[in-house]
């Protein structure tokens, strides 16, 4: 019980800080900044939605307000078997704005719907993003800075989880996407991203593949095909898009597990992500797969604490116990002080890992995870 115990701590404790010092380390070794300088391709925006009547007029509004050259600049927009006023929406708006829409009587969904975006598209750089998150005014601007330099085949702005106000919360899942943004600024400095952020990033045209049908992560398969054909994929904090903080435990909660789903899916879908044809094969497997083999690390630990006798193991299962205890008080409504913000830390790990847990389940079962709005 001791080698399991052990083993599943080394799991554990590599994929959450062994990782990001390995990263720090070859950051100082070998750092690879990104040659930018102002740039002005052609690009496309494209969005693929379905049933974002309620939010669409903002985003469309936002797109239009972007500080990009109009001339060199176009906003495609495909629905998705929309039922609930989107194609009116769009339809309306492309009578009195440089908007392009392809209206699909039938949901096919989202992979179908950036396959037909990504045919459709006329510019050098193709500009993915989402209805509900918010764009600065120059973040496309910043974004396109990296294309100068010709080792760049894609780039990916930052998500910001909470009000452009007030920042983010330090907290829970902020806290949590914190650690993550922090992950992806080292993989960017000394090498390449493991994906990119769906509400912003940016592809070379000619770089582009189709994306399989059913596709969850697209902002992941999209970018390591880049890396496949020999181009960097690179991450850059200066172009933001804005999102709430939260949407509710329950839809956080769905939202991660086909997150954490489609890494499962891309297995299948890429297996030569495992091969030494993938450049980035040893920060894929550290940064998305041994995320996935956590929770059962975590439950392993505690079942051979459990059985092993001896003061450290005893106190390690002490510790572990109180660990998940706290994570209940986040569930209590304790707001409150450093115990509060303890407690949603723990909480919103032991959610994530809740989430993972799901996800194999589905995966095995071969479960199906629909395309959320």
């Amino acid at each position: 019980m001791r080698w399991i115990f052990w083993t599943a701590a080394a799991v554990v404790g590599y994929t959450y800080f062994g990782y990001a010092a390995w990263l720090w380390v070859r950051g100082r070794w070998r750092s690879r900044p990104v040659r930018s300088s102002p740039c002005w391709p052609s690009i496309s925006i494209v969005m693929v939605v379905r049933n974002e009547a309620s939010v669409l007029p903002r985003k469309l509004k936002n797109l239009l307000q972007l500080n990009y050259p109009p001339d060199l600049t176009e906003i495609l927009v495909v629905s998705d078997g929309s039922t609930d006023g989107t194609d009116r929406v769009l339809s309306s708006a492309a009578e009195t704005s440089p908007l392009r829409v392809l209206l699909n009587s039938e949901s096919r969904g989202k992979a179908a719907g950036l396959n037909d975006a990504i045919r459709a598209a006329r510019g050098k750089v193709v500009v993915f993003t989402d209805a509900r998150q918010q764009i600065e005014v120059d973040a496309v601007k910043l974004l396109m800075e990296n294309f100068a330099d010709p080792d760049v085949g894609c780039a990916s702005g930052e998500l910001m989880l909470g009000d452009p106000d007030s920042g983010e919360p330090a907290k829970g899942m902020g806290l949590y996407w914190k650690f993550e943004k922090r992950i992806r600024e080292m993989e960017s400095s000394s090498g390449s991203v493991i994906g990119a952020t769906g509400a912003l990033y940016a592809v070379r045209g000619d770089l582009l593949v189709a994306v399989p049908e059913e596709t969850i992560l697209d902002d992941v398969y999209l970018p390591m095909h880049v890396l496949k054909k020999g181009a960097r994929v690179v991450f850059d904090p200066r172009a933001r898009a804005w999102d709430v903080p939260s949407l509710g435990r329950q839809r956080e909660f769905s939202r991660k597990v086909r997150t954490l789903n489609g890494n499962y899916q891309l297995l299948l879908l890429a297996p030569w992500l495992l091969k030494s044809t993938n450049p980035e094969r040893f920060g894929f497997v550290s940064h998305k797969l041994l995320r996935l083999a956590v929770p059962f690390a975590l439950g392993a630990a505690l079942v051979a604490a459990l059985l092993t006798s001896g003061t450290f193991y005893r106190v390690a299962l002490v510790l572990q116990l109180a660990f998940y205890g706290l994570s209940t008080l986040a569930l209590l409504g304790t707001k409150r002080g450093r115990l509060a913000r303890a407690a949603d830390a723990a909480f919103t790990f032991v959610l994530l890992n809740t989430a993972a847990v799901v996800a194999f389940a589905h995966f095995v079962t071969g479960r199906k995870v629909v395309w959320l709005r």
